[in-house]
């Protein structure tokens, strides 16, 4: 699995993060962005970043996956002015607002003159060649590598072969998808370890902008937070539910957040930021396990949930763990209204801590186990099924199921996986197809409720987690579609 470069973490400026809605958001500037942008590319390694909007978080709250996705990207941006106000109400101000449609043009500078290989990835066929004829015109030196447009399918449809062997032969630097929000920032996660891009980004609606296809608001609705206005009066049919939607829920959760997580220790005369900054002193010890002790503080306010999460994000990309020990409940209350009580490990005490660091080590060693029923074969998948670790699940699953030939179903227990995203519901895909083909069948069993959310946002909880004889056929039928 490839990491990503530490001193592109060590550039972020002393203003610390702030979570919104259970996102963490990096206190930069656009220009600071595009400067850790280049330090990314310099790199080699691959990263993804995220311009998230109040769209975005409005998404995340209904959607445990795109939720994680967004907290652990190695870059969180803030593309949206009610963002900005929200900071300022949460007491750790942005500095400004660094939209995915004002970035892509200032990094297409760039790489016209570093000569950065660009490769645009969605939208339609006309569009993107518009957007590329457009773009030579403008940058003659610009290194456009290579565009595609696939054709229009759910993620788990898509030809993803197809995709990342095309964008693997052009190798970009910088890499801009434009499959919209979620379907981007999955996919992302899905493949941008194995494309070894160094900056993958999701852009929206941006290829079209640069196509001109679409306009953008006039500068003074930009400046003054109205875009979205100036987009729902050009496309009312398509986005006056959704905004409104988004305001309405942005809106009572900020204020239900500002409450619990502002008000109240405001009230109990809580120094946030000194204790964050003491957190923070904490990533020294990012090549080992790490365990935060939290007693005796009874409440969080954004800014330690911001740190929190970004500290959690170092120790995972170390391959280290993370545990968050004798929380109070006022601490757990916070992390619950921001859908992020399940996306840390926590213990009740410092012992609790050190045990759970024992077990989850355990589990990388036997991810996959053969089970104890007496009547049905069983297996029995342990942890966090994702993209960084699902081809190992496959390996290990295939080979335990090559000796079930028996007609009976095999059972593979789910009770023991924490998460699964994206890249973990193909392989369960790839497993009963695979059997079916043996003359066997796998059924999913025990799958806790986070596991379920994500099979429901996926449609898939009636496919993999329905009844024995007829997985084989919509398993078939699905990849067929």
């Amino acid at each position: 699995m490839h990491n990503a470069d530490p001193s592109i973490q060590r550039f972020v400026p002393n203003r610390l993060p702030i979570a919104i809605l259970g996102v963490p958001f990096d206190n930069v500037t656009a220009a600071e962005a595009v400067t850790t942008i280049g330090q990314m590319v310099a790199s080699r390694r691959p990263h993804y970043l995220v311009t998230a909007n109040v769209d975005f978080l409005v998404q995340a709250q209904g959607d445990a996956e795109l939720r994680r996705i967004l907290a652990e990207a190695h870059l969180v941006l803030c593309d949206g002015t009610p963002l900005l106000w929200a900071s300022r109400l949460l007491g750790n101000r942005l500095p400004e607002r660094v939209a995915g449609s004002d970035l892509v043009p200032e990094l297409l500078k760039v790489a016209a003159q570093k000569k950065y290989r660009v490769f645009l990835l969605g939208a339609t066929p006309d569009s993107v060649e518009q957007a590329v004829s457009r773009l030579n015109c403008q940058y003659p030196s610009l290194v456009i590598a290579g565009h595609y447009s696939p054709p229009f399918r759910s993620l788990l449809k898509m030809d993803h072969h197809e995709i990342k062997r095309r964008v693997c032969e052009a190798q970009p630097d910088l890499l801009f998808v434009a499959f919209g929000c979620p379907k981007a920032e999955k996919w992302i996660s899905m493949h941008y370890r194995d494309l070894g891009v160094p900056v993958v980004v999701g852009v929206g609606a941006t290829i079209d902008f640069l196509a001109g296809r679409v306009k953008r608001a006039p500068h003074w609705m930009q400046r003054n937070g109205l875009e979205w206005l100036f987009r729902m009066a050009c496309e009312p049919r398509r986005l006056f539910r959704r905004y409104m939607k988004d305001l309405w829920v942005f809106g009572w959760r900020i204020a239900a957040q500002w409450l619990m997580l502002q008000f109240l220790p405001r009230l109990c005369g809580r120094n946030a930021k000194h204790l964050a900054r003491r957190w923070w002193d904490a990533t020294k010890c990012v090549g080992r396990n790490c365990i935060v002790d939290l007693s005796g503080l009874p409440f969080f306010d954004s800014t330690d949930v911001g740190l929190l999460l970004q500290l959690q994000k170092k120790f995972r990309a170390a391959g280290r763990h993370f545990v968050l020990a004798s929380a109070s409940p006022g601490v757990q209350r916070a992390l619950a209204l921001m859908g992020l009580k399940d996306h840390f490990a926590m213990a009740p005490d410092l012992a609790a801590a050190e045990r759970i660091i024992e077990m989850r080590t355990a589990e990388e060693f036997a991810m996959v186990t053969r089970g104890t029923a007496e009547n049905t074969p069983e297996l029995e998948w342990h942890g966090e099924v994702t993209a960084a670790n699902a081809g190992e699940f496959w390996r290990h699953t295939q080979e335990l199921l090559v000796g079930a030939t028996e007609p009976s179903p095999v059972a593979i227990d789910l009770s023991g996986a924490r998460f699964i995203d994206s890249s973990g519901l193909t392989i369960m895909l790839r497993l009963q197809q695979w059997a079916w083909g043996r003359g066997t069948k796998v059924i999913f069993t025990g799958a806790r409720p986070a596991v379920r959310e994500v099979l429901r946002k996926a449609n898939l909880d009636q496919l993999l987690l329905g009844k024995p004889e007829l997985t084989g056929v919509m398993a078939h039928s699905f990849s067929t579609s």
